[in-house]
């Protein structure tokens, strides 16, 4: 059903219901007029399973793939791979002092290398996730598609037990 808000005239679409809804919206829901259907139910209930669900699936299952990713961060800690450990960082001072600079490389150096380590372990467990997600979503997949044979099998195998 649609759904629109009531027209700049305050008269509503014909063949429409009235609706309120929160903070006393007027919004009304078109009811479709002269809707026959032409197929049986096995024929839409075969659209439906085989086309209709599908579609829902992969978007589904798309929306958890870029989920992951999104939560895990992967693509932004690729770019920063090699970036201060929580921005971590010591001045080289002005001047040259060569215990001063040696100091200040050695913390830079180790802070860097510190979130390296961190963040590889984070996109190695991002990455594994995302396997986990792939898979699960191709089981699902294609136990949706093979449920109808599922039930057939189950069926006949049911029968000839109790015959």
């Amino acid at each position: 059903m649609n759904i629109c808000p009531i027209s700049t005239t305050g008269q509503a679409p014909k063949n429409s219901l009235r609706v309120n809804f929160l903070f006393r919206r007027r919004y009304y829901i078109i009811k479709p007029m002269n809707l026959k259907i032409t197929k049986n139910i096995f024929w839409q209930w075969l659209s439906w399973h085989f086309f209709d669900v599908p579609k829902d699936i992969l978007k589904a299952w798309k929306n958890f793939l870029l989920f992951n990713l999104n939560y895990f961060s992967v693509p932004i800690l690729l770019k920063t791979f090699f970036s201060y450990w929580r921005k971590y960082k010591w001045s080289y001072g002005r001047g040259f002092d060569l215990r001063r600079y040696f100091e200040a490389f050695t913390f830079n150096l180790i802070s860097r290398i510190l979130g390296a380590i961190v963040r590889s372990i984070l996109i190695f467990i991002g990455i594994n996730v995302e396997i986990f997600i792939f898979i699960g979503g191709l089981l699902v997949f294609l136990g949706w598609l093979l449920l109808p044979t599922f039930l057939i099998i189950g069926l006949f195998y049911g029968f000839k037990i109790l015959l």
